[in-house]
Parts: C-alpha cells; structure tokens; sequence
C-alpha cells in the first residue's frame, strides 16, 4: 500500500487530514480510515495499556542513563562503580550538595529497578494465573495448543 507508507512517512498530522478529508468527500472512506488508524495502532490507541507503560519506563530509563554518563558515570575521575564523584569544582558546599545529589538518584535508581522487577513478575504471575485457569476450564484436562505467533 504506497499510500499507508507515504502518510506513514508525514506521520499522525497526514493520517487526521485524511480522515478528515475522507469524511468530507464520502463519509463511509472517512469512518473506514479512522477505524483503520486505530485498529493498526497507528495513532498510539492500539497499544495496550502494559506496552504504554513499558515503553514509557524504557524511556525514562534511558534518559536517567544519559544523565548518569553527563553527571559523572563510572570510571571518571579514578573512581569506579556507581555515580562516582567527578573532579573538584574548586566550591566545596556545591562539591557535597552534588556528592548528596548523586547519591539521592543512585538510591531512586535502585528503587526504580526495584519496582520494574517486581512489576514484571506481577504480570508473569498474572499471566500464568490466567493461563492456569484456561487449563481448568478446559475440563478435559489435556495439554492447550500454544498459539503461534
């Protein structure tokens, strides 16, 4: 479908002028791309609620990365592991409130990862509660077909 491909490339601003634009000159072409955009999840509705969030906690995941390697990531200044100390500023008060700073977010960090374990056993143990119970309620007790895909 060239024309998906090429309003994929102008992306979600192409997609809504054309629904938009298709229910102005046939209203059925209007309704058949809108329910297009949110079955293919090109407008984000698609997405399930986990998926959001997991993405979402990637991301901030990645930016306290980059703030870790931009504050004085491991193996600056001599010192290894963790947020290290960088070099002197010269001030010793802004030295300890950044020293206390670091330390403050390497806390959260592990509290943050913490949170994402025990997240993503919570959503195991849930899925295979739900699993468990499609077994039962099976009744013939035999093995479910895996699902390809």
């Amino acid at each position: 479908m060239p024309i998906v491909e090429k309003l994929d490339e102008y992306g979600k601003g192409a997609w809504i002028a054309f629904a938009v634009l298709g229910f102005v000159v046939f209203w059925p072409l209007g309704l058949a791309t809108l329910a297009f955009l949110f079955w293919s999840g090109r407008m984000g509705c698609g997405m399930g609620g986990a998926n959001r969030y997991e993405h979402r906690m990637n991301r901030l995941q990645s930016k306290m990365e980059r703030l870790k390697e931009r504050m004085g990531g491991a193996g600056q200044g001599g010192f290894g592991g963790g947020w290290s100390r960088g070099p002197s500023s010269g001030n010793h008060a802004f030295d300890e409130y950044r020293q206390e700073t670091l330390r403050r977010l390497e806390d959260e960090q592990k509290e943050f990862q913490d949170f994402l374990g025990r997240l993503r056993m919570a959503r195991d143990k849930a899925e295979f509660d739900q699993f468990m119970a499609d077994r039962r309620g099976n009744g013939n007790g035999a093995e479910p077909q895996a699902s390809a895909g």
